[in-house]
Order: C-alpha cells, then structure tokens, then sequence
C-alpha cells in the first residue's frame, strides 16, 4: 500500500482500539462490581476515598487484541503479546479480587515472560560505544528480568487516578516516535495500536476515577512495552542503543529501584506495599492528585523527548549536540519546577495551584464579611456615645 493508504489505516487502527476500550469500559465496570473486584480504601497507603472496581485493564486489552487481529500482520512478536497478555490479564482479575501472594505471581509473571522468549523475543545482545556485547547465556535471563521488572515497575506507579495509563501512554508514544525514526513499521502499528488503547481507557481513569485498570491492567501494559521495547529498542545497532529504553521507561524504573532499596533498607521484603513512591511523595509535599500525575506526565515525557532526539541523533551524528542540550535544558527545567513548586505558596503565584487559590479566597471573604459586620458594629457603638456626649 501506498504511504498515504498506510498513514489512514493506521490511524482507523488507533481508533478502533480507543472506541472499543472506551466502548468496553463500562460492562466492564459493571462486571468488577458483580465479581467483587472492588478496591476499598483501608489504609492509608490508597489515595481514594471510596470502593471502585478494579479490572478496568481488561478493556485495554480487548481494545488492543481486537485492533491488532484485525489491522496487524500476524507475528511473532504479537502472538508473544496476546499469549502472555492474556496470562497475565487472567492473574490479575483474580489477583484483583482475591489478592494472591506476590511470590505466585511472580512465578506466573516468570512463566509469562517465559512465554515471549519462546516466540524468540530475547535481548541476546547491546552496543556499547559501538562495542557489540553479546550476552550469550545469559540473554535469556536478562529478558526474562526486563519483562517481569518492567511489568512490576507500571503496576508499582499504579498509586494515583490515570498515573499508570497516562504513562504508560507517553512512553508508548516515545517508543512509537522511535521505531518509527528507525523504520520499524511493524513495531510502529503495534504500539499506536497501544496508545489508543490507553486513551480510550483514560477519560473513565482520569482524577476522579470511575474505575481503575488494577493489575489487570498494569501488568498488561507493562508486559507489552517490554516485549515492543526488546523488539523495536534493544535491536538498534548503534553506539549507545541501550540508552533508549532506559531513558523512555526512566521514571518506572526509577521508582521501582528506590522502592525495593528502600524496603530491603528497612527490613522488609521487596514485595512489601508502602506509602513511599515518587506520587505518594508529591502528595505528601501538597501536591493535589491531578498536579502529582500533570508533573510525573511531564517528568515521562520529557525523558521520552530525550530518547528521541537521541535517536534522531544517532542517524545523524551532526546533531548529537542537540540532542545532548535538550536533555541538559529538561533536567535543568524539572529542577527548577520542582524547587518553584514544592511548596504551596509558590505553586499559588505560578498559578498551576488554582485549589489553593480559591481556598485562599474562600476562606479570605468569610474573613471580609467579619471585618465588615466588625467595622459597622464599632461605627454603632461610636454614634451613641457621640449622642450622649452631645
């Protein structure tokens, strides 16, 4: 087909897969109350306020299986994202409801990613300063560690109303800008395939959320960028190829990484849940749910704008200068924002913290109308005793 021909189908293919997400959605509201898949708030650790259903991942995944069946070519690497998608979409409604242990889903996250390597999706190898470092035996386990720690690493930034999604989201965009750089078209339909799965999901996720993807969900999306990821990411013959998942998947990573230090630092398993993360962090800080999210959406981003114009880098090396300062200029803006907004009264006169504002206001004019009634009751009292003086 023809590049005008391709560009239109793939655009009815992103759509197809956000219209039967959105579409979707709501049965599967209705299911998650029917089967008890509900999350109620009883710890502090949970940032909502009341019971909402939890298998809201479950129309991403049809959305996304039913457009790639229908617009994709069948392959290897798609047979590997439905087989152990489906897997681990199947452990999360029932983690969802029942809450099993971490070390049986582990195990079953072990033999989803098992899975993938049979379709022959492996990282047997990276570049490093245009060295070729093969990694031999020990490809299988460094993949099948990429899958089940990038799995793990979306549902751990779960915490907040369309976190996950959105993210998971951008960074799907990110990838999708990249293969797209390298000319991998097969990759490139998977994963706009996958963002409009994600935005579909969304409006229903979003602060306040109707429903969450749970693990259903996060699994799903962290098991197929993995698998996209080592397909479109890791094959890259270039000089610092590793760099570029590393750089889109940042803030997951990271997050995860701090969180299993921490744990271990403190005694504790690293499955051990904790109020810790970067989103619980900014919550505690003052942040409001949706500036939280709006600021570790701009943190994905912005590292996922960096993998870019690395890529584009690597195709001309010319431009590697560019692509050096941008990643310069993002770190230097995320440290400024963070300093400008961590407290409440400088996020008022930035005017990205219109909450407090109205609050501000709110609780000024009860404090006007006092000053006023206070003024006229001491202009009242003045008047008499003016008369008696007369």
């Amino acid at each position: 087909m023809n590049n005008l021909t391709a560009i239109i189908f793939s655009i009815v293919a992103v759509v197809c897969a956000a219209l039967i997400s959105y579409a979707v959605t709501p049965p599967v509201r209705l299911l998650a109350f029917r089967i008890g898949a509900v999350d109620i708030p009883t710890d502090a650790r949970r940032m909502h306020k009341k019971p909402t259903p939890r298998i809201g991942g479950l129309g991403i995944f049809v959305g996304f299986t039913v457009s790639t069946v229908v617009f994709c070519d069948f392959s290897a690497e798609l047979f590997a994202i439905w087989t152990g998608g489906a897997i681990l979409v199947i452990l999360g409604i029932l983690d969802d409801i029942l809450r099993l242990s971490a070390w049986l889903k582990l195990l079953v996250q072990l033999c989803a990613a098992g899975v993938a390597v049979c379709f022959g999706v492996v990282i047997d190898q990276i570049t490093v300063f245009g060295a070729v470092i093969e990694f031999g035996i020990f490809a299988i386990p460094i993949t099948l560690l990429w899958i089940v720690g990038l799995s793990n690493a979306i549902n751990l930034i779960d915490g907040l109303d369309g976190l996950a999604c959105g993210v998971s989201a951008i960074t799907s965009l990110s990838i999708l800008v990249v293969v797209l750089i390298t000319g991998d078209m097969t990759s490139a339909l998977i994963t706009a395939i996958l963002v409009g799965a994600c935005g579909g999901f969304l409006p229903y996720n979003r602060n306040p959320a109707s429903i969450f993807m749970g693990d259903t969900g996060a699994l799903f999306l962290g098991y197929t960028l993995a698998i996209i990821s080592v397909q479109g990411l890791f094959k890259l013959h270039t000089v610092l190829s590793f760099l570029v998942p590393f750089s889109i998947f940042a803030l997951p990573l990271f997050d995860t990484l701090v969180a299993i230090v921490r744990r271990l630092l403190h005694g504790q398993s690293p499955f051990h849940p904790d109020r810790g993360h970067l989103h619980h962090r900014l919550v505690d800080m003052g942040f409001t749910h949706k500036e939280a999210v709006r600021l570790l959406y701009a943190i994905s981003g912005i590292m996922g704008l960096v993998a870019v114009t690395y890529t584009d880098a690597m195709f001309h090396e010319s431009r590697g200068w560019k692509s050096m300062i941008i990643a310069v200029v993002a770190v230097i803006i995320l440290i400024l924002n963070f300093l400008c907004l961590r407290k409440p009264s400088t996020r008022i006169l930035s005017g990205l913290a219109e909450h407090i504002s109205e609050k501000k206001l709110a609780e000024a004019k009860p404090a006007d109308n006092s000053s006023a009634s206070e003024q006229e009751r001491n202009t009242d009292a003045q008047e008499p005793h003016g008369d008696k003086e007369q």
